[in-house]
């Protein structure tokens, strides 16, 4: 297990969690997800196990559709970091793009199809 640091562009919203070496990374093609473009982690982190630190109240959050998924993104750089997932509520899938160790262009990714919900 490794532990993953991450942060938005300002710092003011940064998180860490502990998984398996990442290797690869997850596109969504719904509406939300296609716009912003993040590649995300592929597998789900649970909220008690991941550690997320904001800063000078910088956390907001965007919800659409049913309302259940909570895309989160920084009032200060306007960058998504991580987002409580629609099928598993309670989860979160984190931008992979927000972890410097990690080179998002040279990742194999999958699809979901987001779209189609």
């Amino acid at each position: 297990m490794k532990t993953y640091q991450g942060k938005c562009h300002c710092g003011d919203v940064s998180f860490s969690f502990r998984s398996e070496e990442i290797t690869d990374g997850l596109r969504c093609n719904c509406s939300v997800c296609k716009r912003k473009g993040a590649l995300m982690s592929s597998f789900v982190i649970p909220a008690g196990d991941a550690n997320i630190n904001i800063l000078h109240d910088a956390l907001s959050v965007y919800r659409f559709d049913t309302g259940i998924a909570k895309h989160y993104f920084c009032k200060s750089c306007g960058i998504y970091p991580f987002h409580e997932t629609l099928r598993a509520p309670g989860n979160y899938r984190f931008n992979l793009g927000c972890i410097d160790e990690i080179d998002t262009f040279s990742l194999p990714a999958k699809i979901f199809d987001g779209a189609s919900l």
